[in-house]
């Protein structure tokens, strides 16, 4: 563990299988006291398995897990300053939303007086004060959400653990409450871990993340380093949209199905992949100094903010602000700049 982390989270060469399925290979991460960290990918990919691991829902086969200088990776899930916010919340339905939030802290015995301050000073954080005496069925989804993050944090934990917090809200609600979460954390100072399939999600929230695929943590950093220069193909596609260009190295640069494009950093692969987001592809009338690519609008989606042009020879996807106007059939030219190219570690 760094001297800077020593109220972080570490997680050392974890493993696990059920049955003859390797869910977790080898994981390491060490995520930093007081920052949101998301771990990031598909469904099946273990990231699930990894955060009861470390809830202490689930026992490694091999490795070891430290919070805050403390081996925990045997202590049961009762004794970890741990606490969890589950996909379905699970709220207690006979109970009110005070009593929900201070189910923890009457359970450990706290004195009354205690736990009328405690919850109301999370209640009052996240704006439920005033529902204090409702039941969850009479909350919207987005105030179950903060009831249920009320619940967990009304304990304190060293680290709060959410499991797909979002995924049963709709698209507009997600959206804020993305933006409340965020919020809350900066304010509160603590460590979130959160599990996510959603692109979108893992870069509003985090401060890193981490892209898990099938069963191994292939790229982790700030989410601007990942995005900006992923390693692999599946993070290229997986964080967003990507074009994919096959290339063979050359003195200088790359030979692709564009012609001759220069690059700021060497391939190691002789034959590869070269990546690029649709958004850094500048477009234009005039032919660019170098890397310019002569191509023609095939087709135009609107999407409110910008449009998703896709253009041939393809295909190449390029997105562009709404204010400029583009028909399929327009001749433009483009330019694949050197600095925008990525080198992915994939061999084609």
């Amino acid at each position: 563990m760094t001297s800077e982390n020593k109220g972080g989270l570490i997680i050392e060469g974890i493993n696990k299988r059920f049955g003859d399925v390797e869910v977790l290979k080898d994981v390491t991460l060490e995520v930093r006291s007081g920052e949101f960290f998301t771990l990031l990918g598909p469904s099946g990919c273990g990231k699930t398995t990894l955060l009861r691991i470390i809830a202490g829902l689930e026992l490694p086969d091999t490795g070891r897990i430290n919070l805050c200088g403390q081996d925990i990776t045997s202590l049961p899930a009762t004794k970890r300053q741990v606490n969890t916010v589950f996909q379905s919340y699970a709220l207690f339905p006979h109970l009110s939303i005070f009593e929900n939030v201070a189910f923890g802290l009457r359970s450990r015995k706290f004195a009354d007086e205690v736990v009328t301050e405690r919850v109301e000073k999370r209640l009052e954080m996240l704006g439920l004060l005033d529902m204090g005496d409702r039941y969850p069925d009479q909350l919207s989804g987005g105030q179950k959400q903060r009831v249920a993050l009320a619940r967990a944090l009304v304990n304190e934990p060293e680290i709060l653990l959410l499991d797909e917090p979002m995924s049963a809200l709709d698209a507009k609600l997600r959206a804020k409450v993305q933006e409340d979460l965020r919020r809350i954390q900066r304010r509160l100072g603590r460590t979130f871990l959160m599990v996510t399939h959603d692109q979108s999600e893992a870069l509003v929230c985090s401060d890193r993340l981490a892209v898990m695929h099938e069963g191994r943590v292939i790229q982790y950093g700030h989410p601007e380093e990942v995005y900006d220069f992923p390693k692999t193909r599946f993070v290229a596609e997986f964080l967003g949209a990507a074009n994919l260009i096959e290339a063979k190295k050359v003195p200088g640069g790359a030979d692709t199905r564009y012609g001759i494009l220069r690059l700021d950093e060497e391939p190691s692969w002789t034959r590869g992949l070269l990546a690029i987001r649709p958004e850094w592809i500048r477009i234009g009338e005039k032919q660019p100094g170098e890397n310019g690519v002569r191509a023609r609008v095939s087709e135009v989606i609107y999407r409110g903010t910008s449009f998703d042009l896709w253009l041939e020879p393809g295909p190449l996807r390029v997105r562009t602000s709404s204010y400029r106007h583009f028909r399929p059939g327009d001749e433009v030219w483009l330019e694949l700049a050197a600095d925008e190219l990525t080198v992915l570690e994939d061999d084609a």
